[in-house]
This record gives C-alpha cells, sequence and structure tokens, in this order.
C-alpha cells in the first residue's frame, strides 16, 4: 500500500469521487447506517489515501484539534472488503498516526471507535476514555492514544 496525504483542496475531483464512494460503501451500505457522510468537517482536514495499484483501497482523515474532539483525532477509517486481512488497516493507521503527529502535532489522538474494533485499536496504542455508545445505533468507544 503507497500513501497520498492531502489537503481537501488539493484533492483532484476522481479522489474526492472515490474516497466519498469507499466511505458510503463501507459505513452506508455495508453497516446499513443511514448518515450524512459529508458533516462539513472534511474541507479542513487531511485525506490520508491508501493506494494499491493506484486506485484508493483505504482511507482516513486526520481531523485537527477542536472539530470534533479537543485532540486532533482520526476517523472515517475504511480498508475495501477485498482488501482486509492483508495488513492494511495498521499500515493506514501507522500513517495516520504519523501525519497527525507531524502535521498537526498532536500529543494526543482521539478516535471513535466501532466497539468490535477495540481489541484492534488497542494494539496500536488507543486506550478506552469513557463508556460505550451508540452512533448510528452501533456501539463506539472512545479511545485516545498518547504520543510519547
Amino acid at each position: 500500500m503507497k500513501f497520498k496525504v492531502k489537503k481537501f483542496h488539493k484533492l483532484n475531483v476522481n479522489e474526492l469521487y472515490d474516497l466519498l464512494h469507499l466511505r458510503q460503501q463501507i459505513f452506508v451500505v455495508e453497516q446499513n447506517c443511514i448518515y450524512l457522510d459529508a458533516d462539513g468537517v472534511d474541507k479542513a482536514c487531511l485525506h490520508l489515501l491508501g493506494l494499491v495499484n493506484k486506485e484508493i483501497v483505504g482511507y482516513a482523515r486526520i481531523i485537527p484539534a477542536g472539530l470534533i474532539y479537543k485532540t486532533p483525532s482520526i476517523g472515517r477509517v475504511v480498508v475495501e472488503e477485498k482488501h482486509r486481512g492483508k495488513g492494511y488497516a495498521h499500515k493506514l493507521m501507522d500513517k495516520a498516526i504519523k501525519v497527525a503527529v507531524e502535521e498537526l502535532g498532536a500529543k494526543k489522538i482521539s478516535i471513535s471507535a466501532q466497539l468490535y474494533l477495540k481489541e484492534f485499536y488497542e494494539s496500536i496504542g488507543f486506550n478506552v476514555s469513557g463508556d460505550v455508545y451508540l452512533d448510528c445505533d452501533l456501539p463506539h468507544l472512545k479511545m485516545i492514544k498518547t504520543i510519547s
């Protein structure tokens, strides 16, 4: 997997279409969750595109502090279904964390993790911060990683 990191205004039309398509395919269709994906936050974010053979198969957005959480955060983390089980999620999150630290000066990074992914996020250094809550009828946890 190769990576591109872009500010919103630097995304070309095809990249924007492809990343929105991937997010909607996973979060809306696969997880059967009706929500407004274009939430007004994307324009302020850094967009991490995970590419295999020049195709976007993974994605995460790196969100500046103050937009969702007090700390910088990572969200909308996805890997296309046919590319799962290849370690791409770890590579994607490692790169997203690195970008948050280098570009946003993150000392702590917050995420809203689906409960079934708790162990995955713990394996890369995130710790639970609070109780389980529902987002789109799916159980989630706020998790925080402290950068050492």
